[in-house]
């Protein structure tokens, strides 16, 4: 079988991205290379996978509309190319706008949506060629849409207990996440926190960073910006507890996962997919 996944256009894939539609992307095609799949994927360059990349150019600088719609016809040639290329058997879809660059062809085709469904629109429902697969059982609400839930490599987390000696916030920085409540609640207790994750180029969360976030900084409150995945383990073995106060409805949680699997409390919003996730008064 020969998969084409296809990544959003603007973030690159890889062990250690920021985002967890392109954690998921590489964890999923790098099994398919292991269970002897031929997989092919589109994604931004830069990107690292296990079978085969077509690249599409990486933009730097403030992501603007037209920014955007310059990657998604990219994007378009690079899937055109692909099937001219190879005999593929099934594209599979991650990017919120997927529907930007749906080839003609007929080919099976999936999209696994990975946020909030009312963040797609209306369209993608009636959409007759393109199989359409939640997250979670919150995120699939009452459609009766396939629900097939994230994961993680679970073996990477496990190992030494470290000194448990701050609070620790992970993921992308943007108003839904909300880390500046993490820190509002780090300073009332007056514990030291660190802060992980991108900030990406987009206007309103380079904003909400400058203005709800920084101003939270301290010597005892930090922020280490994008971490790798070692560093993203090492910093959840020796975390006191992870904080995920979100305020957007989780269809999963790749962070709560991970730092589970670390050993690591989590307190959370009951928020989305998040009780699916952490068993309340157990982890």
């Amino acid at each position: 079988m020969t998969v084409l996944s296809v990544a959003y256009p603007l973030l690159p894939v890889g062990p250690d991205a920021g985002g967890g539609a392109e954690q998921i992307l590489f964890l999923l095609e790098r099994g398919l290379v292991r269970s002897g799949d031929r997989s092919v994927v589109v994604a931004a360059e830069g990107s690292r996978v296990s079978g085969e990349l077509i690249e599409t150019p990486a933009f730097s600088g403030e992501i603007t509309e037209e920014v955007r719609e310059q990657a998604q016809r990219a994007h378009l040639r690079a899937i055109e190319l692909a099937l001219e290329r190879y005999s593929i058997d099934l594209i599979h879809f991650h990017g919120l706008d997927f529907f930007a660059y749906l080839p003609a062809m007929r080919v099976p085709k999936l999209a696994t949506l990975h946020l909030p469904l009312d963040w797609y629109p209306a369209s993608i429902f009636d959409l007759s060629d393109v199989r359409l697969n939640c997250v979670s059982r919150s995120q699939a609400g009452t459609r009766k849409l396939a629900v097939v839930s994230n994961g993680i490599d679970t073996e990477q987390y496990c190992g030494k207990e470290g000194s448990r000696d701050f609070l620790l916030w992970m993921g992308r920085i943007c108003p839904e996440k909300a880390p500046h409540i993490a820190l509002t609640i780090a300073h009332r207790l007056d514990l030291p926190m660190i802060v992980a994750g991108p900030v990406h180029p987009f206007r309103y969360h380079q904003t909400y960073f400058a203005e709800q976030v920084e101003p939270l900084l301290d010597e005892e409150r930090r922020y280490l910006g994008s971490v790798g995945l070692e560093k993203k383990i090492e910093l959840f073995r020796n975390a006191k507890c992870v904080l995920i106060p979100s305020l957007a409805a989780e269809t999963s949680s790749l962070v709560a996962m991970e730092a589970l699997s670390a050993g690591t409390p989590v307190i959370a919003f009951r928020s989305g997919a998040l009780p699916e996730v952490v068993e309340d008064g157990c982890t």
